[in-house]
């Protein structure tokens, strides 16, 4: 889902409009944004974290020349999510994904 699916979600859900949910949703992404920036992590009970996190600068590898590069420090937002949040996902995936090969050529080779 993208920012417009979230957006229509919302105007259905709320019953409103598609452009006051537009001004909601931004509105909750922009509080975001600030509380991450100003207080380092947003907490939303149910959902997860958002923290802020730095990175130190280090030495890398420029995969290409392999000579080491410096990477300079940086700043991220990291989320985790809650345990409620991750009870809500548990099962909706089968496990392991089978593949049928229907090549004539790997049908020969694997059977």
């Amino acid at each position: 889902m993208n920012k417009a699916g979230l957006v229509d979600q919302v105007a259905d859900e709320m019953k409103i409009t598609k452009h006051e949910a537009q001004r909601a949703v931004e509105a909750v992404i922009a509080a975001i944004k600030d509380g991450v920036r100003d207080e380092s992590k947003v907490a939303i009970a149910g959902f997860g974290t958002f923290q802020k996190k730095s990175r130190a600068a280090r030495t890398g590898i420029n995969p290409t020349t392999r000579e080491p590069i410096r990477i300079e420090a940086t700043t991220t937002c990291t989320f985790k999510p809650a345990p409620a949040l991750k009870e809500s996902l548990e099962g909706m995936t089968s496990g392991p994904i089978e593949v049928k090969i229907k090549s004539p050529v790997h049908e020969q080779q694997f059977a």
